[in-house]
């Protein structure tokens, strides 16, 4: 069985019978637990709302490094993000490819979710794009070391995400692994190491071949699984079985039965 450890179901513009269906059709392919994750504290209450009466659904609590205008204080993140519902920090990072010139803001947004995560012992989700030196830098003067957390939707070489590894991280993958320009993060998936590996959709973006260029779904994780598979060698059962097991480890969430 399959879960994919990063979507956005909030942002899928369904209604509660469209995202039920959603989640039904993945649940027909093999996934069995879905993270939905925020990119705006101001959008976080709707987003719970959305996804509350989904047993196998987790949520988590932050501000995408995009979504600046809806930053938040250090107090005002921990006490939305210290709820029991709530599994994960973030999505928090920084982003320069898309917004250097918020860079001061996400510089300062990203810490305070790196001492929120300490504070209430939740893993954080990241995002980091043209940011390597700083997203490394950050998390090795601030998070605490038994702080984990993952590199969601990784497209950075193999130095970072060995760098990441050793910080406690975990390695996440999105459908961009299937794309054919995607090469150089083939490669840099062969070399992760499995127990450190993590599979997502990230949808609705970015959802992986022969759906390219549609919008993705939770669904769609059970290819971009098997496209890992194939590269590192594995069957696509043990794939999913260790990328199961990280995610319930790394989240402390209890396997669904």
């Amino acid at each position: 069985m399959f879960v994919d450890s990063h979507c956005h179901l909030d942002r899928l513009d369904k209604n509660h019978e469209q995202l039920s269906e959603t989640l039904q059709f993945a649940r027909n392919r093999g996934v069995e637990h879905f993270l939905c994750v925020a990119v705006s504290v101001k959008d976080f209450p709707a987003m719970a709302d959305t996804v509350a009466s989904f047993d196998d659904v987790s949520i988590s609590c932050g501000v995408h490094p995009l979504y600046q205008e809806d930053a938040c204080s250090y107090l005002d993140l921990l006490a939305m993000a210290d709820n029991t519902n709530v599994v994960a920090i973030g999505e928090t990072g920084l982003d320069y490819f898309y917004s250097a010139e918020t860079k001061e803001v996400q510089l300062s947004s990203f810490i305070d979710h790196i001492k929120v995560a300490n504070e209430l012992e939740k893993p954080l989700i990241i995002h980091t794009r043209d940011a390597r030196q700083d997203t490394i830098e950050l998390l090795k003067k601030h998070k605490l070391p038994e702080t984990k957390g993952v590199l969601h939707c990784f497209t950075e070489d193999w130095e970072m995400a060995q760098a990441a590894i050793e910080l406690g991280m975990y390695i996440s993958i999105s459908g961009i692994v299937t794309f054919k320009t995607a090469k150089e993060l083939q490669d840099v998936v062969k070399k992760i190491p499995l127990d450190k590996l993590l599979i997502e959709t990230d949808s609705p973006w970015l959802a992986p071949v022969p759906y390219r260029g549609k919008p993705n779904q939770p669904g769609f994780v059970r290819e971009v699984g098997e496209f890992i598979a194939n590269l590192k060698g594995i069957s696509v059962d043990e794939l999913a079985r260790v990328t199961t097991q990280n995610f319930y480890d790394l989240f402390a969430i209890e396997k669904d039965t």
